[in-house]
């Protein structure tokens, strides 16, 4: 009995020690199209709302697809090789196969809906100035590490209890 408990304390350690550190590596992906952010909200006037519809009422933020593009891009408004292959999705009524970036691990709760309608945090702060942005993300603009985490909690003066996000 005591050889099992001492292994779960060991292993629950090392757990520990993984999340704290951050375990994950950040990856390099390649998104089907070169997503200008700075066109849409700095040009366009559009806000991060506006295509991420979900993020005010739920956990998941939602990664945009032809549902929301069609809006704007039934046509083509530009001769952008992009907006083309963005209205080809959509003409084939075709899922853009968008690869998510962030990610909060499977051990943890994270809300948007908590954090950014009623904690009232900006986008940026995870995420850093997509406003500015002239291709999609293709790494994490922060890696989502514990230690990010606790510290915004702190300055914020948020329960740090670990019951809080891990669930």
């Amino acid at each position: 009995m005591r050889k099992h408990v001492a292994l779960y304390t060991i292993a629950f350690a090392i757990l520990c020690v993984l999340i704290v550190t951050g375990c994950s590596e950040s990856k390099n992906y390649t998104q089907p199209i070169q997503y200008n952010h700075k066109k849409h909200i700095v040009d366009a006037g559009l806000t991060c709302f506006d295509c991420h519809t979900r993020v005010l009422t739920h956990e998941k933020a939602s990664i945009p697809n032809i549902l929301i593009c069609k809006g704007c891009h039934e046509q083509p408004m530009t001769e952008s090789k992009e907006e083309k292959k963005l209205v080809d999705y959509i003409k084939k009524n075709q899922p853009i196969p968008w690869i998510q970036v962030h990610r909060v691990p499977n051990h943890a709760y994270f809300s948007h809906r908590r954090h950014v309608a009623i904690g009232k945090v900006a986008c940026l702060t995870c995420h850093g100035d997509v406003a500015g942005m002239t291709l999609p993300f293709s790494t994490p603009y922060l890696p989502i590490k514990m230690a990010f985490c606790i510290g915004c909690h702190s300055k914020n003066h948020v329960n740090t209890d670990c019951a809080t996000c891990h669930r």
